[in-house]
């Protein structure tokens, strides 16, 4: 990669982090190729994405970001796993390195605030941002389906006995 490339990259990495609400740093040392790319997919699939880094250049990246924290976190060989759900990339770090125990959850972050390994592990347990949507629906659709069953009750009750009187005939 020559110096414009890095610059290019470097640029681009900046520029996405303003998006990004959560960065997940992890170990990936022994994945393999087949795995990554399953991982990967997993992230797709899920709204978020999993790069591997070059340390030097992702802490030019994370410079003057809202991530700069976590920068110390990059030694080793690295990756990020990143979204905008807040839960998506820890979701599916922790679900992944659960299975496989060779790809290491170090820290991350979410805005501002710096996590470490057992703060990304909790964030990870939280219902996705679609999954909360979805309780908030059916708690506000359950009185009106109630509400619905109640008033509709005396109408299916009389139907039953004028049902049944009509047999008896």
């Amino acid at each position: 990669m020559d110096r414009k490339q890095k610059e290019d990259l470097i640029a681009s990495l900046h520029d996405s982090f303003e998006s990004m609400n959560l960065i997940v740093v992890t170990h990936f040392s022994g994945l393999t190729v087949v795995e990554i790319n399953d991982l990967r997919a997993r992230m797709r699939n899920a709204g978020a994405s999993f790069k591997v880094t070059q340390n030097r250049l992702m802490k030019l990246a994370l410079k003057d970001s809202k991530f700069e924290k976590i920068s110390n976190v990059f030694s080793g060989p690295t990756a990020i796993a990143y979204s905008n759900d807040p839960v998506s990339a820890a979701k599916i770090a922790v679900e992944y390195s659960k299975d496989n125990e060779k790809l290491i959850i170090l820290g991350g972050s979410l805005g501002s605030k710096t996590l470490d390994r057992d703060s990304i592990m909790s964030l990870a347990s939280l219902p996705s941002l679609d999954e909360i949507r979805v309780k908030i629906i059916c708690c506000l659709n359950a009185p009106a389906t109630n509400l619905v069953r109640v008033l509709s009750a005396p109408a299916n009750q009389l139907n039953r006995v004028i049902s049944l009187y009509s047999r008896l005939e």
